[in-house]
């Protein structure tokens, strides 16, 4: 039998256990009803399934990976939720949605690409008036940030932060056993040595950067 050490990184199963912190900052934001919902960089979908279990509305997932959209296509078929949830291939930084069409635009984890300012600022025209904005983010410039918020046109309806420790103990943490545990299992296969080395670099960048101090969630709605 032929194993692909690629499939036995189970990150979206690690992944899914931070899900409590989205159902958390989801509960933050009043009942809507059949809300358009927007998940930019979605990736492979965890988040992106969760927004839709969480609401009675329709949801699009963007990324411009199309091997992970691919990814998601068929976890939307395997949920049956293919009348709610689709994908589209492309850049959040070009991204072509009628103005004031969305009612709620989410991200966790890759604001990076675009900057913290640059999507409140290029994203808002999208937004209904008074629905909301969801950043999820690494621990930087988090006063600076909320200063930056209203001066876009946005008032913070809350905000929380998922401590350090809590990416260690559902995220890190457990792939850094199973990536032990596959150095076993491929000890006689150099490329999934050299693949599984590249995912401990990942853990090992995560413990030494002291200033990592976790990440967080900004809810805001537009004014």
């Amino acid at each position: 039998m032929k194993y692909d050490v690629k499939s036995d990184i189970k990150r979206d199963y690690f992944r899914a256990k931070l899900l409590q912190y989205t159902r958390k900052a989801f509960k933050t934001l009043p009942e809507l009803e059949n809300p358009m919902i927007l998940d930019v960089g979605c990736g492979s979908g965890v988040v992106t399934l969760e927004l839709a279990r969480l609401s009675s509305g329709h949801v699009v997932g963007v990324d411009i990976d199309q091997t992970a959209l691919a990814e998601l296509n068929e976890k939307i078929v395997q949920a049956g939720l293919v009348d709610r949830v689709r994908t589209m291939h492309g850049s959040m930084k070009d991204m072509q949605f009628r103005d004031e069409s969305i009612d709620l635009i989410w991200s966790e984890g890759a604001i990076f690409v675009i900057g913290f300012k640059e999507a409140l600022r290029d994203w808002r025209r999208f937004l209904r008036p008074g629905r909301f904005l969801v950043l999820h983010a690494r621990t930087e410039n988090i006063e600076q940030r909320v200063e930056l918020i209203p001066t876009l046109g946005y008032e913070l309806v809350d905000k929380f932060v998922v401590p350090k420790q809590a990416w260690w103990d559902e995220y890190y943490g457990p792939l850094e056993k199973l990536i032990e545990g596959l150095r076993h299992k491929y000890r006689n296969d150099p490329r999934a040595q050299a693949f599984l080395d590249k995912e401990q670099s990942e853990v090992n960048e995560f413990k030494s950067k002291a200033e990592f101090h976790g990440s967080v969630f900004y809810i805001m709605q537009k004014k």
